[in-house]
């Protein structure tokens, strides 16, 4: 798979800090578990050693999986594009629903998209109804729970 990933600037630094924090201190903390865990004798019933080696399995995933992710990346930074109040990826919009209430949603990449901090995957249906669109427009975005429609209040580029 070597297509390219779109990410903005700050995620791909977070995926780089990431990658250090495990690479530097969880990689050999589990390590140390498992030496630990081997230490107190029989392996077939020792939860900590099971434990700490189902926590290696996970942080040596992760860490392929930002490696990847980084070795695809085509990083992007908002702050340069030119794209007026035309929304494009890395734009933050800011929208209204039908019930008046506004919300402000940043499109990013797939893998560093998080909806707690307003940040939506490229991929998603907000974000796909988006593209292309200005500010002033309105777009219908098919939810689970129904059709939904939001106002563009605003796009930036941060």
């Amino acid at each position: 798979m070597s297509d390219k990933i779109p990410m903005t600037v700050v995620g791909a630094e977070r995926l780089r800090e990431e990658l250090q924090r495990l690479k530097s201190k969880d990689r050999p903390a589990v390590i140390e578990a498992i030496a630990e865990a081997r230490a107190k004798g029989d392996l077939s019933e020792n939860a900590e050693y099971d434990a700490a080696k189902e926590q290696q399995g996970f942080i040596e995933g992760r860490i392929r999986e930002i490696e990847d992710f980084i070795a695809r990346a085509q990083i992007i930074d908002p702050k340069s594009l030119n794209a007026g109040d035309r929304i494009v990826f890395g734009a933050t919009v800011e929208l209204e629903d039908q019930d008046g209430q506004t919300i402000t949603y940043q499109i990013v990449g797939d893998a560093e998209a998080d909806i707690k901090e307003n940040k939506i995957s490229i991929s998603s249906p907000v974000a796909r109804a988006l593209i292309g669109k200005h500010e002033g427009d309105s777009i219908e975005v098919n939810a689970p729970g129904g059709t939904r429609e939001y106002s563009i209040l605003a796009v930036r580029y941060i």
